[in-house]
């Protein structure tokens, strides 16, 4: 199972990662706003993840971090 994490507090709400994610699993939060004043981005469905990193890769600002389980499921996790 993959885990991603968003830094919200830096998310300018861009919206790549949204167009990125082959599974269509990220979107922008129409209900909360960060400190910067944007809507963050967030997952939907963390279990759907198949952990590309194709989110991560195309922020800007660095804000997802994705963690994939390396040997099925055992708690290692690799970070990208």
């Amino acid at each position: 199972m993959a885990k991603l994490t968003f830094k919200t507090d830096k998310c300018k709400g861009c919206g790549l990662c949204v167009d990125a994610c082959p599974k269509g699993l990220i979107k922008l939060a129409n209900d909360k706003i960060n400190q910067k004043g944007y809507h963050p981005a967030g997952i939907i469905d963390q279990n759907k993840c198949i952990a590309c990193a194709l989110c991560a890769t195309m922020c800007p600002d660095v804000v997802i971090t994705v963690e994939k389980n390396v040997y099925g499921e055992e708690p290692c996790l690799k970070k990208y």
